[in-house]
């Protein structure tokens, strides 16, 4: 894993200088350009770790797990539907 930079990483660094070399305030320009990219990305990054982890939490907590009474939900379901089709079509065989 490489070194991450930070702002203060960049706005410490330093060149060496010679005789045809850049033009210093636009470099220091453009870096603290950079700084504040950096910065922002961070912030962003750190804001988007924080609301994964939320939205992690709030699914774990909201996750039906599978129990026993799943089963009599799925009992008492088909036993109203037999009850209810017996209703419905035995009133038809009644009336034929």
């Amino acid at each position: 894993m490489t070194n991450q930079l930070n702002g203060k990483d960049i706005l410490e660094k330093t060149f060496k200088t010679s005789m045809r070399g850049y033009n210093q305030e636009e470099v220091d320009e453009f870096l603290d350009q950079i700084i504040q990219d950096y910065e922002y990305f961070q912030d962003e990054l750190t804001r988007l770790q924080q609301e994964n982890d939320r939205l992690k939490r709030s699914t774990e907590n909201t996750r039906v797990r599978p129990t026993a009474s799943n089963h009599q939900v799925n009992y008492d379901v088909l036993k109203r539907l037999s009850n209810l089709e017996k209703a419905v079509f035995g009133k038809k065989f009644e009336e034929e």
